[in-house]
């Protein structure tokens, strides 16, 4: 399937909401609309660091996202990014969305001078991981997560 990547704009917001509710359900999680409202926000503002790129194709509209975080690093000299959400409309998987969502972001992190793109997904997500294993062998990292209760 071929689709145009573009930066999200703000009459996205409904279609981007589907996916990424979508996605949170995907990784067991339930929709919050204070962090969904949040999130949405930092993606429009210019000056925030998480940022989103879509997948739109001609016949279906928008069928994919990725929201991504560029940070220092204290590995390297240049900004790295972290592509931290993913995810494809059902409907449309194994048409190579992914894999141009990717690629795209490969591109971006070569003209804007990042040392690295990086990504996580959980182990069992088996289809995923076929689609990153053909662009770099997995890490060998494990991750660790400790939630941290507010006090407030």
């Amino acid at each position: 399937m071929r689709v145009v990547i573009r930066p999200v704009y703000a009459d996205d917001e409904p279609r981007w909401r589907e996916l990424w509710d979508s996605y949170t359900r995907f990784y067991q999680r339930e929709p919050d609309e204070s962090l969904t409202r949040y999130t949405w926000s930092r993606i429009l503002d210019d000056t925030a660091s998480i940022h989103a790129v879509v997948a739109e194709s001609h016949e279906h509209g928008v069928v994919g996202i990725a929201n991504y975080v560029v940070h220092e690093s204290t590995s390297a000299l240049t900004p790295v990014c972290y592509l931290q959400d993913l995810f494809v409309d059902p409907a449309v998987r194994a048409h190579g969305v992914g894999r141009q969502l990717l690629e795209w972001l490969f591109v971006e992190a070569a003209v804007r001078n990042w040392s690295r793109l990086y990504w996580q997904t959980r182990e069992d997500n088996y289809r995923a991981r076929e689609l990153y294993d053909r662009f770099t062998p997995h890490s060998g990292f494990v991750r660790y997560v400790l939630t941290v209760p507010s006090i407030v």
